[in-house]
């Protein structure tokens, strides 16, 4: 669970799933979602926190909520074990050192 939140931080804290960053593959994301890419990019907008300040649990467990219910809006088998699965699966890879 603390894993998924740390992920959410960071898809909550730039705008990698912004539907229109062409290097993350919201399609593919919203598919393995089960939403339209149209409701995935929809259900990430509201949160845009400061890039240099990570929140705290609290402030990542109601962001998590938040983007659960949006998504079982347009999906509503969507569950929070889903949603870990996926957002883990496409969790962006932290910058190789050195290179």
């Amino acid at each position: 669970m603390n894993k998924t939140l740390i992920i959410l931080a960071v898809c909550f804290s730039t705008s990698a799933f912004a539907a229109n960053e062409p290097r993350h593959p919201t399609d593919k994301i919203a598919a393995d979602l089960g939403v339209s890419e149209e409701a995935f990019s929809q259900c990430f907008k509201p949160e845009r926190p400061d890039r240099n300040k990570r929140p705290d649990e609290a402030k990542m467990r109601a962001e998590k909520a938040k983007l659960l219910t949006c998504l079982q809006d347009s999906n509503p088998s969507m569950t929070g074990k889903r949603l870990d699965s996926v957002m883990e699966r496409y969790r962006p890879e932290p910058p190789k050192r050195g290179s």
